[in-house]
């Protein structure tokens, strides 16, 4: 495939206009989703000792998707059990959200998931993450349940969480 003469320019230029690459990500990155997950906007965000056990556990799948640079600016982390998975964190670099990062890296990982033998896709977001929720419904989630008061939030109040799921099979 012959790309146009001027997308080395482009590139060159905008880095970060490169397309989107997704890769699986190991415990070497361990620090690199810690600080992706510090700057999420979660209530408590996770150490790199906590990540690098979540990413060597063997039931726990971790994407990552890079835009122009060696480091990601995203992950997606899930943890299977038999055929169903629960997507534990997903989370864009906030400069690079809206750009298509988050629906490149969730197909990624959903086909990953499947690859893998899950069926049913589990995840929680909280109560009001329009563009969080939008993307889960794209790829056809459906609230499930709510808990009322799951997220602890910075100023001290609590919000609800949305219960999602996804049939891949």
């Amino acid at each position: 495939m012959r790309t146009s003469g001027m997308d080395w320019l482009r590139k060159l230029l905008h880095p970060d206009s490169a397309p989107a690459r997704t890769e699986r990500l190991g415990v070497a990155h361990a620090r690199q989703v810690a600080a992706l997950h510090q700057r999420g906007g979660f209530a408590r965000g996770w150490e790199p000792a906590e990540c690098a056990a979540l990413i060597a556990d063997a039931g726990v799948v971790t994407d990552g998707v890079f835009s122009g640079g060696g480091s990601p600016a995203g992950f997606a982390m899930s943890r299977k059990a038999a055929d169903e998975a629960e997507i534990l964190s997903i989370v864009v670099v906030p400069a690079r959200r809206g750009a298509g990062l988050g629906r490149a890296l969730l197909a990624t990982h959903l086909a990953r998931l499947a690859g893998e033998g899950v069926v049913q896709v589990f995840l929680e977001v909280e109560e009001g993450n329009e563009p969080a929720e939008r993307l889960y419904r794209h790829f056809g989630f459906r609230e499930v349940g709510r808990r009322k008061g799951y997220y602890p939030k910075p100023d001290g109040t609590r919000a609800t969480a949305i219960a999602m799921r996804l049939d891949l099979a």
